[in-house]
This record gives structure tokens, sequence and C-alpha cells, in this order.
């Protein structure tokens, strides 16, 4: 061990959350030491997370790739890791990298789970790119056409991105569906459209949902055509999910397909790897249209409280950033 380490943000049980030193192991020929530059809170699952809402039969399927503890708690969680390699492979000294990490000043990973940033995608914007790579997996599965009529139902983080990705498509019309008229702003920003739920035109090719709540799937049902499909991308946690399959759907053929970010998508499972699916996200994070969903930061001292402060809805925001102070010397654990 090396005696020193950095601070990390537990939660120490459902809706209390503390920052506590981390010793961090000394780094193997094939590992890398990296010190956080940001963070970023992905706030539906990190919130449901916090509030202790992940049922019991989803707490392994739920687990992130560098968690520590268990659900409910106490419990190290987060995904969305931003940092400079200070000790590693010489190719990657001093290179800015993305890792599937929680909230935690320095630590130390295999060489493999660290992915460069490329050139010209800050480090604030580069915290999108697991909540991008979501947004890959779920076109994957969603495959639409050129010249689609497509809705996203929830304008989130995630949907947000979905939008994006498929405003680039030629010649696909993309409405962005949300009940916070605010979020047009947002839409325009990402070269869509904008509609209230009870506003959005329909007989639409294909909707993806992201809201999480069963209004938004019902509208996603209603919005679609003859033989649409609704992807569905929202985890509920334990809350009851209520749709009405009367009207059009039997009648219409219609489809809801689940996506998730767990497993490459299976039109492209056979020629992708999770790592290639990261390092597209980060590629097309080149696109600084993607800097309208970053919406707040704070410094990581005060994440107990912001964290709080999102999952209970009393801090509004798309991502929000945690900013990490390089100047602050290690502590001793």
């Amino acid at each position: 061990m090396t005696g020193a380490g950095g601070r990390a943000f537990w939660l120490r049980e459902p809706g209390h959350g503390e920052i506590r030193a981390a010793t961090l192991p000394r780094p193997g020929p094939d590992d890398v030491l990296v010190r956080t530059l940001r963070t970023g809170v992905s706030r539906g699952t990190e919130s449901l997370v916090f509030q202790g809402r992940v049922p019991a039969s989803q707490h392994a399927v739920m687990r992130a790739p560098h968690q520590e503890g268990e659900l409910p708690g106490p419990v190290k969680y987060g995904y969305l890791n931003v940092g400079v390699v200070e000790q590693g492979p010489p190719d990657l000294e001093g290179r800015t990298v993305f890792c599937l990490y929680p909230h935690q000043s320095a630590y130390v990973v295999p060489a493999a789970a660290v992915t460069v940033v490329p050139d010209g995608v800050p480090a604030s914007r580069a915290v999108l790119a697991g909540t991008v790579e979501t947004a890959v997996n779920a076109l994957w599965d969603a495959r639409p056409l050129v010249g689609d009529r497509v809705a996203v139902v929830g304008a989130g983080m995630v949907g947000c991105c979905v939008a994006r990705l498929l405003a680039r498509m030629p010649g696909t019309t993309v409405t962005l569906v949300d009940v916070d008229p605010s979020r047009g702003r947002v839409a325009e920003a990402l070269g869509v459209g904008f509609a209230r739920p009870g506003d959005a035109a329909g007989d639409l090719d294909l909707t993806v949902h992201t809201s999480a709540t069963s209004a938004g799937l019902q509208t996603s049902l209603d919005l679609l055509g003859r033989e649409g499909t609704v992807v569905e991308l929202s985890w509920y946690g334990d809350a009851e999910t209520r749709v009405s399959l009367g009207g059009s759907f039997h009648s219409g053929r219609l489809s809801v397909r689940a996506s998730q970010v767990g497993a490459v998508a299976p039109a492209r499972r056979a020629r992708r790897t999770t790592a290639d699916r990261l390092a597209l996200a980060l590629e097309l994070l080149r696109d600084s249209a993607f800097d309208v969903l970053l919406t707040g930061e704070s410094r990581f001292a005060d994440l107990p409280e912001v964290m709080a402060r999102l999952a209970g809805g009393d801090l509004p925001a798309l991502c929000h950033t945690v900013v990490y102070d390089q100047e602050e010397p290690p502590c001793s654990a």
C-alpha cells in the first residue's frame, strides 16, 4: 500500500452521503494512478441509489464497474469520471482519460479500464461519455432509418444525448418531448424540435422513452404510427408502472423494446466491444452542442449535500458536474 490516497464519496445509508478517506494500492506495471479532474452525476440512476430505491432483486445487476460496498449501503457508487494519469505506461502518463469510476479524488485501476479523451474534448464535456455511450447503444437497438420521424420522450441527460445523435442522421425529423417548457431551449441548442406531451405530432416511426414515468411511456406509445416501436431506456427502480394497452396497441401492432447499456446491443455484439462503444462515445463528444447539458457544478467537498438536493429535486440539473481541487494534498489513510 502507498499509505496515502484520496477522498471518496460514500452513501452511508439511503439518504445520507459522506466523504471518506481512501487508501490507494501501489500501482503495478499494468496499472494507472489517476488524479480526478471532474465527475458527473448520472442523476436518474444515482438518485435511485441515493434514495435506496433499487429493488433487492436488482442489486447485483445495478452494480457499478468499480463499486465498493453493497446496495443499499454503505456503498461507493458512480461511473462518470475524468482525470489525468499521473503514473502508468508511458503512452498514458499525462493523458486525460475517462473511467467508469465513482466519485473519488484519485484512484488506481488497470490501464485497460481507462479510455483516452480525444484532443478537443474538454474534461467538463467528457464526463458525458457514459451517457452518450448509453445513447449509442440505444440507437444500435432501435436501428432508425434515414428519413424516420422520431420522438424522444423525456428531456433528461439520456434523452437529450439520444436526440442529438438522431439529429445527425440524414433526413430524420426529431422532436424532444417533455412536460417542462424550459427544455425547449435545450432542444433548440441540440438542433431538434420540441413539444409538450399534448402538442406532439403522432404517426411516428419510432419513439425513445427516457422519462421513467408511466405517463411518458403512455405518450411514447400514443405517438406511434402503425407497427411503430418504443425503445424503453428508463430505469424505474421500485416504482410501479401503469400503461394502457387498449386503443391501437394491438390493432396497430405496436412494440415496446427495452435497451440497457450493460451489454452491447445484439445488432453490434459480434463486431463491437464495450471498449469500442465507449471510444466511439468520446469521439462523438467532439460535438460542442453537448455543452448545453452541463447545467451546474459544485466542489467535491459539497457532494453529500448536493447529492441530497439532486435526488430530492431541489437542485434542478441535466448533468451536474463535480470539480476536484488539484492543489489539495492527498489525505492520509
